[in-house]
C-alpha cells in the first residue's frame, strides 16, 4: 500500500506544480501528451490502488486495478484539457455591423448595450458621434478593444 501512496503523492504534488506553473511543463506533442493528465493518472493510480489493496484482495488485482483506471483518468483528463484549450477564444470577434439595443443613453464618451448576437452573453460599452436614447435600436460602426461606437439603426 505505500507504493500507492507515494505515488498519489506525487502525482498529487505534479497536479499543483502544474496548477501554479503550468506553463513550465507544457510538452506540445499533438495533445498526446499532458502533464495535468499525467498527474491526475497518478493520483488515481494511487488512491484505486490503496483502495483495492486495502480490501484484501491479492497485492497482484491491486496493481491491475490501478493501471486500468489509471489509464482510463488519463485518457479522460487530457482529451479534457485539450478540449478546453482549443475553446479558449484569445482574440475578440470584431462585432462590426451586428445590430442591438441601447441600454442607457449613448453619448459621445458612455453607454451601453447589448448586441443580438446569440454568442453575445454580456452587455457592451459603447459611445456614438451623437446621443442615442435608451431602448433605441443601434448598429455597430466601429470596434475598438473592449468598446464599440454605434450609431442608430434606422429601419
Amino acid at each position: 500500500m505505500t507504493v500507492f501512496i507515494i505515488i498519489g503523492a506525487i502525482g498529487l504534488g505534479l497536479l499543483v506544480f502544474s496548477l501554479f506553473f503550468g506553463e513550465v511543463l507544457d510538452v506540445d506533442a499533438g495533445g498526446l501528451l499532458s502533464v495535468p493528465g499525467l498527474a491526475v493518472a497518478l493520483v488515481v493510480f494511487g488512491a484505486s490502488g490503496a483502495i483495492t489493496d486495502s480490501m484484501g484482495l491479492p497485492q497482484f488485482w491491486a496493481y491491475i486495478v490501478a493501471i486500468v483506471i489509471g489509464l482510463i483518468a488519463y485518457v479522460g483528463s487530457s482529451l479534457l484539457v485539450r478540449n478546453l484549450s482549443r475553446s479558449s477564444d484569445g482574440v475578440p470577434r470584431d462585432v462590426t455591423g451586428d445590430t442591438g439595443t441601447a441600454m442607457s443613453k449613448i453619448t459621445i464618451s458612455s453607454g451601453e448595450v447589448a448586441l443580438d448576437g446569440s454568442h453575445e452573453i454580456e452587455r457592451r460599452l459603447a459611445f456614438a458621434d451623437g446621443e442615442i436614447e435608451q431602448g433605441a435600436r443601434i448598429r455597430v460602426v466601429q470596434h475598438l478593444g473592449s468598446r464599440v461606437k454605434v450609431e442608430r439603426e434606422y429601419i
